[in-house]
């Protein structure tokens, strides 16, 4: 198992993409996960250019490998089924876009989010629905897989297919797949191509039991990519309002869950038990590190997840049982 970053916490420090490589490689790390549009951006990936020119993508791959470093993923997260055609025309764009740069770079995943469509033709926003009552939700959510959701992965998903790339979708609230169930649907109407890039840090707050997700998605071969991030849910605000917390992340005192880096919201025991599950599930692969902690700043807290993940991540594959 490798040790990786999402490279999007580099941007305003290290806007220079070969001076983002020294420093990942100077913490110590040996994989980097690249934003090639959307919400991750592409400060460090002029997408573009690089699809387009053969030169171009040798250049930007020796850069990664002179350095001793892989690319685990490709991440595009965004919103192809957005109500806004102007929004899902971009969104889909950058997606496919993405795929066209892994296959071009020898990548075999992209990470990305399932995306949210409105209720109706005629919405403006998405609309994610939580409730099974009244009758208007279950009805909106059969309309959204049926017309929007299936149509369109299949189509993504056949492309993708056609150039040797996977879909690791992150499950993540406000987006049709944001549970196990939901992705492992996906997967069943569209395709093996359809897995999971598995943050926990999305499932802890749902009250969802990462490990247990962890294995159920596994049991089908679904687990495709590894994001290392925590959450810290507070004790006294949920208590009062729950976890569905609309505030903005910058009310830190106020929400009800943050995100942390690993550690920080749960402790060594949770973290090696969730490395060994994996090697248990047989995942040889890269635990990609995505920072998003707002009570630290990003060198510290780089180093710090770092230093903690370097502790519980397992190297080496097990060894022969000598005792049994």
């Amino acid at each position: 198992m490798k040790l990786g970053v999402l490279t999007a916490v580099f941007y305003n420090l290290y806007p220079k993409f070969e001076n983002m490589l020294d420093k990942v490689k100077d913490l110590g790390l040996e994989a980097v996960e690249i934003g090639a549009g959307n919400y991750p951006g592409s400060a460090h990936c002029n997408v573009r250019e690089i699809i387009s020119s053969n030169n171009k993508a040798k250049l930007y791959k020796e850069e990664v490998e002179k350095r001793g470093l892989t690319i685990s993923a490709i991440a595009v997260h965004g919103n192809p089924l957005h109500p806004d055609k102007s929004i899902a025309r971009e969104h889909d764009e950058n997606i496919r876009n993405a795929i066209l740069l892994a296959q071009k770079l020898d990548v075999p995943i992209i990470t990305l989010f399932s995306g949210c469509p409105g209720s109706s033709e005629r919405d403006r926003f998405p609309n994610w629905v939580t409730c099974a009552w009244p009758d208007d939700y279950p009805n909106v959510l059969n309309w959204q897989w049926k017309e929007k959701v299936i149509p369109y992965w299949k189509k993504m998903g056949k492309f993708a297919e056609d150039h040797n790339v996977k879909l690791a979708f992150e499950m993540h609230p406000g987006f049709v797949v944001y549970n196990t169930e939901t992705l492992l649907k996906l997967r069943e109407n569209i395709g093996n191509v359809i897995g999971s890039n598995f943050d926990p840090s999305h499932l802890f707050w749902q009250g969802i039991d990462p490990i247990a997700s962890l294995k159920k998605i596994s049991e089908g071969g679904a687990l495709f990519h590894i994001h290392a991030k925590d959450v810290k849910i507070d004790g006294y605000n949920a208590a009062i309002n729950g976890v569905l917390d609309t505030k903005k992340f910058t009310d830190i005192k106020n929400r009800s869950w943050l995100f942390r880096i690993a550690g920080y919201g749960n402790g060594y025991d949770w973290w090696k038990n969730f490395i060994s599950q994996l090697v248990k599930e047989g995942y040889d692969y890269v635990l990609s590190i995505e920072y998003e902690d707002a009570l630290m700043s990003e060198e510290e807290g780089m180093k710090k997840t770092v230093q903690f993940l370097k502790r519980v991540i397992i190297k080496e594959k097990p060894t022969e049982i000598y005792w049994a």
